[in-house]
């Protein structure tokens, strides 16, 4: 066994390998780049080496700076995680010339399966059946338009490079098909640096399910159960879980028998991934459509119904070991279910988030697991990817395992970074999710009938927190010599009412009423009618955090509350929300037109312009795109007109709510009124 490993990677990954390292007891060697210094990958392992600048091209996806780094350290094997080098078959090849032992499979397969069109080719010939549609190779536009018209809409347009849904895209009708073409090319070329693209049919009500399979360098190989991966949006995965509550145990050793036979076909070794397309109406019907050559996001979830740490399987593997059970060793037992947190803001159509995290709580619990890169007192920055963390369930039942992933999440607060937590209960609790009903486009159909706004008894007891948390910090701060320097409405007699205009991330626009102190108060929203608060209970919790314990209309309620700057960050009955303090508004104040300006919604780099000063734009035309952990952004023209002047130029990095662009309406035609939506 090694005594020395380099993680290359960052991340909740990196870290998750590198508790796996402390428990074999080997050596861990964590990369870090400019921004990642002083992340928690860096500060649990052993050591730690400076990488490069923060672009991952200049460090993470540096190969010659990383194995530099590895014979700088001493380590004999470099465990990739997944994204970055993780299926760069070049990567493979220079750790091999390097004599540093690469933790994965051959080149061989790396290759083979890492190239989808020839993977499908050598899939079919051993029987395993592919999605219908075109796979040669290299074929330019007009042979992939063909293809579609060959293959009948929709299809999906797919890169032959990479994986995770990056450069893939569906296209319904003949019309959207070239630009699905340019996009899904700019996005594979900068993600996997190969634009290469092929066609294939759309298969309509579809289930992702996918099957861990573990090969030793023997010849020797197990399945580990199959993961439903069907929560998906944008196609990336959301909520995964083991076992699929879709298979018969018919079905079920029809598909695991399938990957270990893809297995066999790329000459496998290690920890990996067969995934698979099936029909929700028709499960034994499956069709193969890739290999993923490295450890998976949500390999946790077969952790738990298996027992077995792929990490540690995956390091004996690559010293050497045979595997030290067979497949009737095997047992599944119980469910498991995983839950993504990204940072990205479902009250702003997942717009990448970012910030300093000041308040950090994660669940516990029997039957729970987080894998996670936060730390309280650091900053999420809008590099790299945006998954922060992955919370993880374990039960008998589904329906347990459902139960305790639904209450962690509802124990996670992450003050200072708005995540997709709050959504992720919503679908939890979806009708179709409990019933294991599931398929690729139920999120999508979700989305369309889901309100972010929460009910309103949990508005007024979040707004009762605010208020409460208010009247406290004004308290302390009103030790002066005169009472009468504080502005808080204490007046002699009895207090004044005092209202609090509110931009909320969740309720819009609220105004708050509040008559009393923070001990005992009357609290009323907008032009409703007050009720009485009474606090229970204030405790300090740490160095930012107070927790209150509310009276609430005779009802307990519980919230962590915590100000950051002009938010304050509220906790309650399972929900993270932030408050904005807005100026009063005047009587007289009146809507006035949209001024042109085109801001951006998230910090990020600007990676397309596509208009110059004076040109005629629609309202809704593209001005330019921005990217933010991976996500590409277009920033439209608020309404008709022409463009004032483009302030950015492809490759500038822009902040939160900077202008980047000023479009004037035509002479003689009034703006639109501006949206009222605010970001934090």
């Amino acid at each position: 066994m090694f005594d020395t490993v380099l993680v290359a990677n960052r991340g909740e990954i990196a870290v998750r390998v590198i508790s796996t390292l402390r428990t074999m007891g080997i050596r861990s060697v964590a990369l870090y780049s400019d921004e990642d210094e002083g992340a928690r990958h860096v500060r649990e392992a052993d050591l730690a080496l400076h990488l490069g600048p923060t672009p991952a091209r200049e460090s993470y996806l540096n190969i010659e700076r990383v194995l530099e780094a590895a014979q700088r350290s001493g380590a004999q094997a470099v465990h990739p995680g997944y994204g970055f080098l993780s299926e760069n078959a070049e990567f493979v090849r220079a750790c091999e010339s390097a004599g540093v032992v690469f933790i994965g499979p051959s080149v061989h397969s790396v290759e083979m399966m890492g190239d989808k069109i020839r993977a499908k080719a050598a899939v079919a010939a051993a029987g395993v059946g592919v999605v219908p549609g075109r796979v040669q190779p290299g074929m330019d536009d007009l042979e992939l338009r063909r293809a579609a018209e060959e293959i009948g809409y929709p299809v999906l347009v797919k890169p032959s490079a990479g994986g995770g849904g990056k450069g893939m895209r569906l296209v319904h009708e003949p019309e959207g098909l070239d630009e699905a073409i340019r996009s899904a090319r700019r996005e594979s070329a900068a993600s996997f640096g190969d634009d290469t693209l092929f066609v294939e049919r759309y298969v309509e009500s579809p289930r992702h399910l996918e099957v861990q399979i573990l090969f030793d360098n023997y010849g020797h190989g197990v399945h580990l159960g199959e993961r439903e991966c069907s929560l998906q949006r944008r196609h990336q995965k959301v909520i995964e879980e083991a076992p699929s509550a879709l298979l018969s145990e018919e079905s079920r050793r029809a598909l695991t028998d399938a990957a270990l036979r893809v297995g066999e076909v790329a000459s496998y070794r290690g920890v990996g991934t067969v995934e698979f397309i099936v029909a929700a109406r028709r499960p034994e019907e499956f069709f193969f459509m890739e290999m993923n050559t490295r450890l998976q996001v949500e390999h946790p979830v077969t952790e738990m119904v298996t027992g077995l740490d792929l990490v540690e399987q995956q390091l004996r593997v690559a010293a050497g070991e045979r595997l030290s059970f067979s497949q009737n060793d095997v047992r599944l037992r119980g469910h498991a279910l995983e839950a993504r947190i990204y940072a990205e803001d479902p009250a702003h159509d997942f717009l990448p988030t970012g910030g300093e995290l000041f308040v950090l709580r994660e669940p516990r619990g029997e039957g729970v697991r987080v894998d996670s890169s936060l730390l309280e007192n650091s900053r999420v920055g809008t590099t790299y990817d945006p998954m922060l963390a992955k919370v993880v369930a374990h039960g008998v039942t589904r329906e347990q395992a459902l139960s305790r992933l639904d209450r962690a999440l509802g124990e996670l607060v992450s003050f200072g970074v708005v995540t997709n937590a709050s959504f992720l209960r919503d679908l939890l609790a979806d009708p179709d999710v409990v019933a294991g009903d599931l398929d690729t486009n139920l999120i999508a159909r979700f989305l369309q009938t889901r309100s972010d706004t929460g009910d309103a008894e949990s508005h007024f007891e979040g707004a009762c927190a605010f208020v409460v948390a208010q009247l406290l910090e004004r308290q302390r701060r009103s030790s002066g010599p005169s009472r009468f320097d504080v502005l808080d409405g204490w007046r002699l007699g009895e207090h004044a009412p005092t209202s609090f205009s509110v931009q909320t991330s969740q309720a819009g626009v609220l105004t708050v009423h509040a008559t009393g102190t923070w001990r005992e108060s009357r609290v009323g929203l907008d032009e409703g009618e007050t009720s009485s608060v009474r606090c229970l209970e204030s405790r300090r919790v740490g160095e930012h955090a107070v927790e209150l314990v509310l009276d609430v209309r005779g009802r307990t309620s519980t919230a962590l509350v915590a100000s950051a700057g002009a938010l304050t960050w509220i906790a309650h009955r399972g929900v993270t929300s932030w408050w904005r303090t807005l100026p009063p508004r005047r009587s007289d104040e009146t809507s006035v037109g949209h001024d042109g300006e085109v801001r951006s919604p998230m910090p990020g780099v600007v990676i397309q312009v596509g208009v110059v000063a004076r040109d005629e734009v629609a309202q809704g035309d593209a001005l330019l795109v921005v990217e933010a952990m991976k996500m590409e952004y277009a920033l439209r023209a608020p309404f008709a007109g022409e463009v004032a002047e483009v302030l950015v130029r492809v490759g500038d990095q822009v902040v939160l709510d900077q202008v980047v662009a000023r479009v004037r309406a035509r002479e003689g035609e009034a703006a639109p009124a501006p949206s009222d939506r605010v970001s934090p």
